[in-house]
């Protein structure tokens, strides 16, 4: 007897198919929280946010929950953070295929970089953004002529972002203003206060040299036969001193020697008279702009902030001196 063909439902067969097995999503979660808002106290601290990305990762029916990715105290203008290069080459070995972030300004505040990684970077990765609070997500929005629908957004982070570190210099302003050293050294001759850092007083071992350097060239010394003798007679220059104290890192200060500039230029600071010059120099980094020198009407000068090394008198006869022979 012949074998009898089983029939099949065309029906049947069409149905299951057409119905398509939903993807399981690899998600990790960023965190991230600069040095500008480590002491605010909120919504954008590293715990809440760890607890808010986990818990809306965990309740998601295609996601799966990898880890955590968390940068504390890194600035958002930039991608120059260790968990984050640690995420994305999680996301090349294939461990995670899913970001999930508590909103954009987490993720980043620069709109150029940010709007990058969403819009080009992670598509063509096929990996799928989630920014929970602005409830974002690459998965449901739609691209356009002009990109995802968030440049806007990224726009006011990254001025928010400007606003702080205006904010930061205008704090080292008003420190300034009021007589408080806000520098990361203190001037040759003097060190900072043990108990109050915003304070400085004499350095026993260079202050000597200070007073030295004016006894000389109220002998009528010029600035290069006086750098000649402290280089003979093996005093450290400043920036040769910071180097061996341990304080400038760089092989670059390890053999400066002393030069007519610098001299000079301890010569003419005011701050041997017992008084705080600050605000010498002006750099904007959330600009981008580059250090500039201000003329002497935009320093910030406070008068009897701390010990003097030098008296008024010896101080202005050098000055005299500087001004009628250079050399």
């Amino acid at each position: 007897m012949a074998r009898t063909k089983r029939k099949v439902n065309p029906i049947i067969s069409i149905l299951v198919q057409e119905v398509p097995r939903q993807r399981i999503y690899h998600a990790g979660g960023y965190i991230r929280l600069s040095m500008e808002d480590s002491k605010r106290q909120g919504a954008d601290t590293i715990k809440n946010q760890k607890e808010l990305v986990k818990k809306y990762i965990e309740t998601q029916p295609d996601m799966q929950f990898i880890g955590l990715y968390c940068d504390n105290g890194h600035t958002g203008t930039n991608f120059l953070r260790p968990e984050f290069e640690r995420m994305i080459q999680d996301i090349r070995n294939k461990t995670i295929d899913c970001i999930v972030v508590k909103d954009l300004s987490r993720f980043g505040r620069n709109y150029k970089e940010t709007g990058n990684y969403i819009e080009r970077i992670f598509p063509f990765l096929d990996v799928r953004f989630v920014a929970i609070s602005d409830q974002f997500d690459t998965l449901n929005t739609k691209q356009n002529s002009d990109g995802y629908l968030i440049p806007l957004k990224n726009i006011i982070n990254e001025a928010y972002s400007k606003d702080i570190s205006k904010k930061v210099g205008s704090g080292y302003a008003i420190k300034q203003r009021k007589g408080e050293f806000v520098g990361t050294w203190a001037a040759y001759g003097y060190q900072k206060c043990a108990e109050n850092p915003h304070k400085i007083e004499p350095n026993e071992e260079t202050a000597p040299v200070v007073q030295d350097i004016f006894k000389q060239r109220i002998l009528g010394m010029s600035y290069a036969q006086i750098a000649r003798t402290l280089n003979r007679e093996g005093i450290a220059s400043p920036a040769r001193y910071h180097y061996l104290k341990g304080d400038a890192k760089s092989e670059r200060y390890a053999n400066v020697e002393w030069s007519s500039k610098v001299v000079r230029t301890i010569l003419a600071n005011e701050i041997y008279l017992g008084h705080m010059v600050q605000g010498k120099k002006r750099q904007s980094f959330c600009e981008g702009q580059k250090q500039q020198l201000l003329p002497k009407t935009e320093w910030k000068i406070v008068r009897d902030t701390h010990k003097p090394l030098i008296d008024e008198a010896t101080f202005r006869k050098v000055q005299e001196m500087g001004n009628c022979r250079k050399k």
